[in-house]
């Protein structure tokens, strides 16, 4: 792995529980790893722990096979090679646009200095802005001189943290994707902190969900949403709700017994064994619940979120159970209202009954 953590403890003086406990992530060369959770999870800690920001109490961190952290090692920041992005972008407002970008390029002098402005310039789509200031540009455009400084000196790893929280929603989500294509194209191997799913999302190659300075799971976006590994997880990644079922066996097949009836053939689901009794909760998405006028389970409508392409209802079954199902937005119905459901389940994700 080009970034190894393994088994990571980060401690703050007068604080018994740790900020950052246990944690293990690797990335591969050219790979990018985004942090999600809560505020205060850890995820910060983590990220500034990686830049030597903050010293580790316990564990190690390799970076492109180097201790960077360890027993009685603490490389310093500037020693790492890394580069960071803030939230807040931190840009010079009486500087230009290449007179930022070229800050951290002390090293080089005269033609090889401009010229590496400009390559970076060009790879972040601002060509030709070097001469502008920071507040003659968009948020967007300022996110991305940030990005181009901290490109410049060809760093080893690439930090940053919260990077687009101070841009409206509609231009986040596009930002990441573009983003993600400049990091690809420098090839560099990168590091995120954020809060937005959608933006982990986008960007992210790993995806790491933290709570409690434990890091759940750190696995790809699809394995996230459609394997998560601790009900924290699988509550925290998307819409759903756990309902109680039962596991069975029937002619050799497991049966799960759910509020929406029963689900068979159906792929990699755990064994009644697994759970006294065959008892567990199940997890249901919102996209494994069908809107079907002929179906014969029903339930009222108690909450609808307007989505553009399709609502998010909430929906109470006559049991009194809690359901979520995205319906396309032409089937506009009124609160109150009840619908046909059914359920179609393609990854049965069970965990132990909540009590």
């Amino acid at each position: 792995m080009y970034l190894d953590v393994s088994d990571l403890h980060v401690t703050y003086p007068g604080r018994t529980e740790a900020a950052v406990q246990g944690v293990s992530l690797g990335l591969r060369a050219g790979d990018i790893g985004v942090l999600i959770g809560p505020s205060g999870c850890g995820k910060t800690t983590l990220l500034r722990s990686v830049a030597g920001l903050e010293r580790s109490s316990a564990g190690t961190i390799h970076l492109a096979k180097q201790l960077v952290s360890g027993q009685g090692v603490h490389t310093p920041p500037e020693a790492r090679r890394i580069g960071m992005v803030f939230q807040d972008y931190a840009l010079f407002p009486h500087m230009t646009v290449a007179n930022n970008v070229g800050f951290g390029l002390a090293h080089l002098k005269g033609s090889a200095k401009t010229a590496r402005v400009h390559e970076v310039l060009e790879l972040v789509g601002l060509a030709g802005s070097q001469d502008r200031y920071p507040h003659e540009l968009s948020g967007g455009q300022q996110q991305r001189v940030a990005l181009a400084r901290a490109l410049a000196p060809q760093p080893q790893l690439l930090l940053l943290d919260e990077p687009f929280s101070n841009l409206d929603v509609d231009l986040r989500e596009r930002l990441a994707h573009e983003v993600r294509l400049i990091l690809k194209a420098a090839n560099i191997t990168a590091l995120l902190v954020t809060h937005d799913q959608l933006e982990a999302f986008a960007i992210g190659d790993r995806i790491g969900v933290m709570n409690h300075g434990h890091l759940h799971q750190w696995d790809d976006a699809y394995t996230l949403y459609h394997r998560p590994s601790t009900r924290f997880v699988a509550d925290f990644i998307g819409h759903g709700v756990f309902a109680p079922a039962t596991l069975t066996q029937s002619g050799g097949q497991t049966v799960l017994s759910t509020p929406l009836g029963v689900l068979q053939d159906i792929e990699e689901c755990p064994l009644p064994s697994a759970y006294a009794q065959g008892e567990c909760d199940v997890l249901l998405r919102a996209d494994d619940i069908v809107h079907d006028d002929h179906a014969p389970v029903q339930a009222q409508i108690m909450r609808k979120s307007f989505r553009g392409s399709e609502f998010l209802y909430t929906l109470q079954l006559k049991s009194g159970q809690t359901v979520m199902a995205h319906v396309p937005s032409h089937h506009d119905h009124k609160l109150g209202e009840w619908i046909g459901i059914r359920p179609e389940v393609d990854h049965v994700v069970t965990f132990p009954r909540s009590t």
